[in-house]
């Protein structure tokens, strides 16, 4: 019984954060959520850890649209647990074509919700 009396406890790995109501990590799920929130979203499956925008114009370029799609595969906070895919059009006559996609683009949208799911990770911890 004197172990019982103990005050200290084990401590959580909060670090992996498996999570309970979705499939995926709900860190990196409300980070890509919140960073594509001024897109317009085509299909969210928490389960199955997809996120697909529709075409997005910025108001500033109205030449130009993008199309994001996310994939979180697994349930931990891991870099390699994310994949961020990007598609662009520019107006050609009276529709749109295909157009490259600045090699950067999807890294770097990578980096902006692995910060945010981290931020949001280390205010759950607090």
């Amino acid at each position: 019984m004197a172990a019982c009396a103990s005050k200290s406890r084990p401590k959580a790995d909060l670090a992996a954060s498996r999570v309970t109501t979705i499939g995926v990590n709900s860190y990196l799920w409300r980070a890509a959520l919140d960073t594509l929130s001024f897109m317009p979203l085509l299909q969210t499956d928490s389960n199955g850890g997809v996120i697909v925008t529709d075409w997005y114009t910025n108001p500033a370029n109205p030449g130009e649209r993008v199309k994001v799609s996310v994939t979180i595969l697994d349930q931990d906070l891991r870099a390699d647990a994310l994949r961020v895919a990007a598609s662009r059009q520019v107006a050609q006559g009276s529709g749109w074509v295909d157009a490259p996609v600045q090699a950067a683009t999807a890294q770097k949208l990578e980096d902006i919700i692995l910060t945010k799911a981290r931020d949001l990770r280390r205010g759950a911890v607090k």
